[in-house]
């Protein structure tokens, strides 16, 4: 199925939706304004109709990007499911149940199954590590009203994936269905803080799905926006999955969840079922609710169609298996190691550790609670926890293994944190439990906390030997999206590569089969998540 290209929708859109919008910087003709005092929700599912049926034109780099993020997350998702992680398990067994003829595949299966079926079991998968990209709802030059903070990750691709099979769609175009969807669900997060509300951030990609796969599926304007209306007025996730000493598979499962509603709602408005319009404007949703006004939506929201400027493009890879909050603080050790080796020469002379961080990390990471996981899901949000498990792999290395890497790159590629990190064996190994007592936390204060979100200002100074050595302020580590300083491209594949062998005979075969989406046809996408998965130890 070929779609046409046209570009008359979007001055249509720009003349009915840039309303009132004289406050805000000026746009350029690569993007569409949905004023606040619009049916966003209608102007939602023009823009991704239009969309997917041609109009605009990301540069190349921008879908190589959201190829990469693809590619990331279903290797994090096999692997998952090869490790033997219960929750992705009993989902995709659960999906398997529901065999339907035309349509979507689950990992490592050629079988069709009902498509919210397949999107919530590999959705779960690609979350269960917790390492695929992030997003920081952070976007400066759209001005301050642009700057929510709002995070999110790239669990959604499955659902392009599930349309583009149901409907004998190529590469391209599943790849464009992903774009769509993190540029929804990426915009939506710099102009509404769900967290400040005890809301998961899921919810902005459960709006995001519900337009890409009513998009795709060949859903009227009428039918998407009230899909969208049922995803707010019927299924919002709190924070309380997140909650507690331990955390359970609701956790990892929360963006899947609510990928299944959400397309449940396009199902049912595509049946004729009708859900509430308007909901950006309305009184009791969660936005009005929680920012009241006088009518209007409690934002403007951009989307951008064509060029390079996607929300895509500032989203973060994780370089390995850690919460996002933690980055900085990797960052640091891993300099202050490459700088100062000489502190792995004896773990008895380590006297401590302060990491300095902007509070909102301070809270979620630094937590006391977290102070003894005891789960892989609270060991990787556990900065105490993240950072002893990199030290342990950096004194089993030494000095001498270090200075072997020849630049951060390496070093990034030696210590990198991956599954077999966060086993029953390693969450209790003596020499990591040894350092969690060393690691002291400090909110750096204001400084900190007004550079954040646009980086992740961390300090990390350690003390071994009667010297400290200080990494120095961290802002953009490795994987940010504004880091200019790493080849990405290498560490990425030394992770693919890391994570396909723990599921697939053949790593790098694996990795072929879900690169160059653009070039992939109809026949390709359909079995595109079949693998031949391996059966490795239970990591939980």
């Amino acid at each position: 199925m070929m779609f046409r290209f046209s570009y008359k929708s979007y001055s249509k859109l720009q003349r009915a939706f840039s309303v009132k919008v004289s406050s805000l910087p000026a746009y350029d003709a690569n993007r569409v304004v949905l004023a606040a005092n619009t049916n966003q929700a209608r102007g939602i599912a023009e823009f991704a109709i239009d969309f997917m049926n041609g109009a605009g034109k990301p540069d190349d780099s921008v879908l190589q990007r959201v190829e990469d993020f693809h590619t990331d997350s279903v290797l994090c998702g096999l692997s998952a499911l090869a490790l033997q992680c219960n929750a992705p398990h009993v989902l995709r067994n659960e999906a398997l149940t529901y065999t339907k003829t035309g349509g979507a595949t689950v990992f490592g299966s050629d079988v069709s199954v009902a498509p919210e079926k397949a999107c919530v079991a590999n959705c779960n998968a690609v979350r269960e590590w917790d390492s695929n990209g992030t997003v920081f709802g952070y976007n400066a030059a759209l001005g301050e009203k642009h700057k929510a903070g709002e995070f999110g990750h790239n669990d959604f691709y499955p659902v392009s994936i599930a349309a583009a099979q149901m409907k004998g769609l190529d590469g391209a175009t599943a790849l464009r269905g992903m774009l769509l969807s993190d540029e929804i669900r990426g915009r939506l997060a710099e102009v509404f803080s769900l967290k400040s509300y005890k809301i998961d951030h899921v919810v902005h990609g459960a709006i995001a799905s519900a337009a890409t796969y009513g998009a795709m599926l060949g859903a009227n304007v009428d039918q998407i926006e009230s899909a969208i209306g049922m995803v707010v007025a019927h299924y919002i996730p709190y924070r309380a999955i997140r909650a507690g000493k331990q955390l359970s598979d609701s956790k990892g499962a929360s963006a899947a969840i609510s990928t299944e509603a959400a397309l449940l709602a396009v199902q049912r408005s595509m049946n004729g079922f009708l859900g509430p319009r308007d909901i950006f404007r309305n009184p009791e949703s969660v936005f009005r609710l929680n920012e009241p006004t006088d009518g209007d939506s409690p934002f403007n929201l951009v989307l951008s169609h064509s060029g390079n400027d996607f929300a895509v493009m500032g989203m973060h890879f994780k370089l390995g298996l850690y919460e996002h909050q933690s980055a900085g603080a990797i960052q640091g050790l891993l300099d202050a190691v490459q700088q100062y080796p000489q502190m792995l020469k004896s773990i008895d002379e380590l006297e401590k550790i302060q990491i300095s961080i902007y509070g909102v990390a301070y809270g979620i990471i630094g937590d006391p609670a977290k102070r003894n996981p005891t789960t892989r899901q609270s060991a990787d949000h556990s900065m105490v926890y993240i950072i002893s498990a990199i030290l342990r792999k950096a004194f089993a290395l030494g000095p001498e293994g270090i200075a072997e890497c020849k630049d951060n790159n390496e070093i990034w590629k030696k210590l990198m944190l991956l599954p077999e990190d966060y086993g029953k064996k390693a969450l209790f190994d003596p020499v990591t439990r040894s350092l969690f007592d060393k690691i002291e936390f400090v909110h750096g204060g204001k400084e900190y906390d007004d550079k954040y979100p646009e980086g992740i200002p961390t300090t990390i100074s350690i003390t071994s030997n009667g010297e400290t050595y200080s990494s120095g302020l961290v802002m953009f580590p490795g994987g940010h999206g504004a880091n200019t300083t790493h080849d990405l491209k290498g560490i990425l594949h030394h992770k693919f590569r890391s994570l396909g062998a723990l599921a697939v005979k053949d790593a790098e075969g694996a990795i072929s089969q879900l690169e160059g989406l653009q070039k992939k046809s109809a026949k390709d996408i359909k079995s595109i998540y079949n693998f031949d998965l391996l059966e490795g130890e239970q990591i939980d």
